[in-house]
């Protein structure tokens, strides 16, 4: 679907920089009739007077925008949702949701400030000044982008001495967002993976364990990690690792969904996932906020339904309460 501007006002606009991504949601929009406009945030430009051309924005712009060249589509879209929620506009995973996505140092002291365990992190824009937490960082580390998506750029490090050749060998390791985090690394059975929940509207849609065999790129689109074939992404994983295997979790513990609940309202997630591990020595870590959350139909088919339908009545629902009467 190309993207357009209708001649009438649409209900429904959706901010987006991967059609290929979008396209399950568009399709489910267009069965329903709702009159809805994608918007490409990869080539755009916004009047900062112009009144809202919808009665709803819903965002769904990605971290991993800069790995398939669309770098700008982040920071275009944080101002064109901070223009429109300031005109207003209703806007789903809005300017503050999508800005605490981009940043996994606010997430961490987040998921700190709700005494929730996540991992210690150490958030730096230079090698050299992580000398003065030396006596507290714990070896192996993950090496990981404040910026995340995709899993690119993230790293088992062993040392201090490996952080500082990592960007001395690859100075454009610190782009686009110049900042790091130096995480505490957490051992986990790999055969049970991580843990992936859903929600929608604050409740949780599905949860599914992932098997990552040592990959970072998770995501759940089938257009990056397939159930069967090869994906086409653009953070690529060494083709020696196995694929990414994901499972529908149904006996996720009611206890692991109320805390991850409680980081949704926190959070002000409209759609969403919140991602935990399971520790060797018995933690339950919380550790991911998507607000971009591309959902696994095979999954979400195991429970019974399909998640963009699921998703479009929830879209609907919301174009209906901001009508007016």
């Amino acid at each position: 679907m190309s993207d357009r501007t209708p001649a009438l006002t649409p209900d429904l606009i959706v901010l987006h920089e991967h059609p290929e991504w979008q396209k399950p949601l568009f399709g489910a929009l267009e069965r329903r009739g709702v009159s809805f406009a994608p918007f490409d945030l990869t080539r755009a430009a916004f009047s900062n007077v112009a009144p809202a051309n919808a009665r709803l924005y819903f965002n769904q712009a990605s971290p991993s925008a800069y790995v398939r060249g669309n770098t700008r589509a982040v920071p275009f879209a944080l101002a064109l949702m901070r223009t429109l929620e300031l005109r207003g506009a209703r806007v789903l995973n809005g300017a503050d949701v999508f800005a605490l996505e981009l940043s996994k140092s606010a997430q961490a002291t987040l998921l700190g400030t709700l005494g929730i365990d996540t991992p210690r992190s150490v958030t730096f824009n230079d090698a050299s000044a992580l000398l003065a937490h030396a006596p507290d960082i714990r070896w192996p580390a993950l090496l990981k982008p404040d910026q995340g998506g995709s899993g690119a750029r993230i790293q088992v490090v062993e040392s201090l001495d490996e952080v500082v050749a990592a960007f001395d060998r690859d100075p454009a390791l610190w782009l686009p967002d110049n900042l790091f985090l130096l995480q505490e690394y957490l051992p986990h059975d790999p055969d049970e993976g991580i843990v992936r929940l859903e929600f929608l509207g604050g409740e949780l849609l599905y949860a599914m364990r992932v098997k990552t065999h040592g990959r970072f790129n998770l995501c759940p689109s089938p257009v990056c990690n397939p159930d069967e074939g090869t994906g086409v992404c653009e953070a690529p994983a060494p083709v020696t690792m196995p694929p990414v295997e994901f499972h529908p979790y149904p006996e996720v513990p009611a206890e692991a969904v109320a805390i991850a609940r409680r980081i949704v309202q926190a959070a002000r997630l409209d759609v969403g996932g919140i991602e935990y591990l399971e520790t060797l020595d018995g933690r339950r870590v919380f550790y991911d906020i998507n607000a971009n959350s591309n959902l696994r139909p095979s999954v979400a088919a195991a429970f019974g339904f399909d998640p963009f339908e699921r998703v479009a009545d929830y879209l609907i629902r919301q174009i209906r309460s901001v009508t007016p009467d």
